[in-house]
C-alpha cells in the first residue's frame, strides 16, 4: 500500500482507505448500502488492515450512529493500529441543535462519536456539510477546543463549496485555529466538478481530497453497460436519487474505454476507475466500500500498478465535460492553461 500525506499536514494516509457507510443497516437509505454487522466487519478491517489499509471512514448519521457502533467492535483491541475518519453537521434528529456546526452541537457530536466508537480520540474530524447560519469564526473556535482537549487530531470539511473552504482556511489563519487539512468530495470518472474550483484550492491551499463514491455511486462496478437494463441486484434501484446526478451517455462512453482498458490490462473495471483517481492531483486517499469480502478483495486490486498516459489520457477524454462558468469560455478559447499550468 502506498501512504501519502493528508493535505498540508503531517499525517500520512493509506492510498486506499475503508468507508464504513455499509455498517449497521439502518434506515431506507443505509440498508440499501448494506446491513453489516460487527462480526463481518471484523473480518473487512482484518483484510483491510493486511493490506495496509488503515484509515477508515464513517459518520455520526450513517445508520443513526450504527455505523460508529458497528466500526467500534470491529476495531476493538487495535486501535492503535489505525486512524479513524468521521464526520458531523447534517441533522440527526428534530431538535433545533440536533444540526449544523455551532459549539454545543459540535462539541456533544465528537462526544457521541467517541462513545459510539469506544476510542479517546479521533484522528480526522470533518464537517459533514457547510452551516451557513453559524459564524466560521464560532466553529473553528469549537474545533480548536476539541484539538486541545486531544479529542480530535486533524479537522477538514466536506462537501464545502470553494467560497466556503476559503472563508474557512482564512478564518483559521487570522485567529490561529487549526485548518482543514482535508476536503472529503465526490470525485470519479462519471463526476469530474471538483477538478474546475476545488482541486486548485485544495493544491494552493494544501488540502488534501479524501475521494467519497469512487465508482460514481455504483455506476463503475462494470454491471452497467449501454443498451442493457440496470442490474436486478443493483442498489441504484433504490438510491439513485439520493446520489449525485451522472449524465447516462457519458457513462456509456467512459464504461466503453473502461471495457478497453480491462482487456489490454487484465484489470476489473472498477480497479481501473480508482487506479485513475490514484493518479489525480491533490488525491491523498480514496475510499472504497464493500458488502462483502470478494467487493473488498476487488476493490484492493486497484493499487500496486500504474495506467499508462495513453490509458490515462483515453480516460481523461472519455469522461471530459464542459466545464460550468466561469470556466467554459477559457477552456474552449485554449486560454486557460496559459494563466493556470495543469497541477501535479
Amino acid at each position: 500500500m502506498e501512504y501519502r500525506r493528508l493535505g498540508a499536514s503531517g499525517l500520512m494516509v493509506p492510498a486506499l482507505s475503508f468507508g464504513a457507510g455499509t455498517f449497521g443497516g439502518r434506515g431506507e437509505l443505509f440498508s440499501a448500502w448494506g446491513d453489516t454487522d460487527a462480526r463481518q466487519a471484523r473480518r473487512l478491517v482484518d483484510i483491510s488492515l493486511e493490506a495496509g489499509v488503515t484509515m477508515f471512514d464513517t459518520a455520526d448519521v450513517y445508520s443513526d450512529g450504527a455505523s460508529e457502533e458497528v466500526l467500534g467492535e470491529a476495531i476493538r483491541g487495535r486501535r492503535d493500529q489505525l486512524l479513524l475518519s468521521t464526520k458531523a453537521a447534517l441533522p440527526t434528529g428534530p431538535g433545533p441543535n440536533d444540526a449544523g456546526s455551532g459549539r454545543s452541537r459540535l462539541i456533544g457530536a465528537v462526544e457521541g462519536s467517541l462513545r459510539r466508537l469506544g476510542v479517546d480520540h479521533i484522528d480526522l474530524f470533518q464537517l459533514h456539510a457547510f452551516d451557513a447560519g453559524t459564524p466560521v469564526e464560532e466553529t473553528l473556535a469549537a474545533l480548536h477546543d476539541l484539538v486541545r482537549a486531544g479529542k480530535i487530531r486533524y479537522v477538514g470539511a466536506s462537501n464545502f463549496a470553494g467560497w466556503q473552504l476559503m472563508k474557512s482556511l482564512a478564518a483559521a489563519d487570522k485567529h490561529g485555529f487549526p485548518r482543514y487539512v482535508a476536503h472529503q468530495v465526490f470525485y470519479s470518472l462519471v463526476g469530474r466538478d471538483y477538478e474546475y474550483e476545488l482541486m486548485p484550492l485544495g493544491q494552493d491551499q494544501g488540502v488534501g481530497a479524501v475521494v467519497w463514491s469512487p465508482l460514481g455511486w455504483g455506476r463503475l462496478t462494470g454491471k452497467i453497460r449501454r443498451g442493457q437494463s440496470l442490474p436486478e441486484g443493483s442498489r441504484l434501484h433504490q438510491t439513485a436519487e439520493a446520489g449525485p446526478p451522472v449524465d447516462d451517455e457519458v457513462l456509456y462512453d467512459v464504461v466503453d474505454v473502461l471495457d478497453e482498458i480491462a482487456a489490454e490490462t487484465g484489470h476489473t473495471v472498477p480497479q481501473i476507475a480508482l487506479n485513475w483517481l490514484l493518479n489525480r492531483p491533490t488525491v491523498a486517499t480514496v475510499i472504497v466500500g464493500a458488502r462483502n469480502e470478494e467487493q473488498l478483495r476487488q476493490n484492493l486490486g486497484a493499487v500496486g500498478w500504474q495506467l499508462d498516459a495513453e490509458q490515462l489520457a483515453r480516460l481523461d477524454k472519455a469522461s471530459a465535460t464542459t466545464p460550468p462558468y466561469p470556466y467554459y469560455p477559457y477552456y474552449r478559447l485554449g486560454d486557460f492553461t496559459r494563466l493556470n499550468p495543469p497541477l501535479v
